[in-house]
């Protein structure tokens, strides 16, 4: 049987670009390069094959999905060949996507968002739904008694209160119609104790957040090099610098200190001490779907001599992203057809600030995800 993947913000770059991959490398159009689980280490039975995933999504905006992908193709974030090759599935998958319910109270709006998510999976006969979300980056919420509570949760919701931001009710929708769920970005999610205990109660799993795509790859891989030769990072700084709509919203200041702390975090749990520096994000609209980002080290070696390193990263983010978002999906599809539930803290590989104590180098946490890909099947 087939897998759904419901996409929050299904009509953004991140989720199009997925979309149109994966109906290209199900027509045998293009190659996985970047999609993780095609790695000899990882491929495997157990999980569902690109080629079975079903997408449908939420959205607050309507834009034509095929209209989405032709700019993105114009834009150069994909081929514009295969946009005009699979642009009868992406028609097919319109009509899965919904826009966003806006009930009367939160309580309906949740209501409203899992019965689409049921609705779905019942009506093209799916064995699971993956609830993914790679929306926009929300602003911290402020905390709540019923965020750590998951009684008092649903007597606010039913009293008609609003205690949750957009991506925690995402997940509160997506747990109560039976389906796992995913942070792709630095908002508050399914990072509740409340929703935890859903999760739990619903026999679900749950991932997340902020998938790690570029700058803070680097940063995974060169703070454990730090770390093991004995050097003292003094200082560690980086500049990033995008376009599109995800820099349009971060450069609102919440949004934008949300994701600037998730990217700076990886290097304190990653040294064991803080260095002085900050990563700053602004958006220049000109570079559209790409981003740039400058990172300058400063650290100190034997008899304290001061030395440095710098580095740049160019990238699209969509292309980054998306091959992930695949991923993301059989990954946690095969860990729910095996019974895990609660956080899956062996998808830390994909995420800047992973759920639970897990290794923040790259090569432990790909240690940890081939012993998990390894026990599902």
């Amino acid at each position: 049987m087939k897998t759904g993947v419901w996409l929050v913000g299904a009509r953004g770059s991140v989720a199009t670009t997925s979309m149109v991959g994966a109906l290209a490398l199900r027509a045998g159009l293009a190659e996985p390069t970047g999609c993780v689980t095609e790695h000899p280490d990882l491929r495997g039975s157990a999980l569902p094959p690109i080629a079975d995933l079903v997408f449908g999504g939420h959205d607050v905006v309507t834009t034509c999905l095929a209209k989405k992908a032709e700019t993105l193709g114009e834009a150069g974030v994909v081929p514009p060949r295969l946009v005009a090759a699979v642009a009868e599935d992406l028609t097919a998958v319109e009509e899965n996507l919904r826009t966003v319910p806006a009930g009367g109270t939160q309580a309906e709006t949740a209501a409203a968002l899992a019965a689409d998510i049921t609705g779905f999976r019942e009506r093209l006969g799916l064995e699971r739904v993956v609830v993914l979300n790679v929306s926009t980056t929300e602003s911290l919420p402020e905390p709540r008694p019923a965020h750590g509570d998951l009684d008092l949760l649903r007597t606010e919701l039913a009293a008609g209160g609003s205690p949750l931001p957009g991506s925690s009710l995402a997940a509160y929708a997506a747990f109560t119609a039976g389906a796992s769920y995913v942070d792709f970005t630095p908002s508050t999610g399914a990072r509740l104790p409340a929703l935890d205990a859903l999760a739990r109660e619903q026999g679900l799993p749950y991932g997340g957040h902020d998938g790690k795509t570029g700058e803070t790859l680097v940063k995974s891989v060169l703070a454990p090099m730090f770390a093991q030769r004995n050097l003292n990072v003094r200082s560690w700084s980086g500049l990033n610098l995008l376009g599109g709509g995800d820099g349009a919203n971060l450069a609102a200041p919440g949004p934008n200190a949300a994701k600037s702390a998730s990217k700076q975090r990886v290097l304190a749990e990653t040294l064991g001490y803080e260095p002085e520096g900050n990563t700053r994000i602004e958006y220049v609209d000109d570079l559209g779907d790409f981003k740039t980002a400058w990172d300058l080290v400063s650290f100190a070696g034997f008899l304290g001599v001061r030395m440095r390193m710098e580095f740049s990263w160019h990238g699209c983010d969509s292309a980054l992203a998306a091959p992930l978002i695949l991923d993301l999906a059989r990954l946690t599809s095969a860990a729910h057809r095996a019974g895990r539930q609660g956080p899956l803290t062996e998808l830390a590989f994909f995420f800047k600030d992973p759920i639970g104590d897990v290794p923040h180098g790259l090569s432990e946490q790909w240690d940890l995800l081939r012993t998990f890909v390894a026990g599902l099947r």
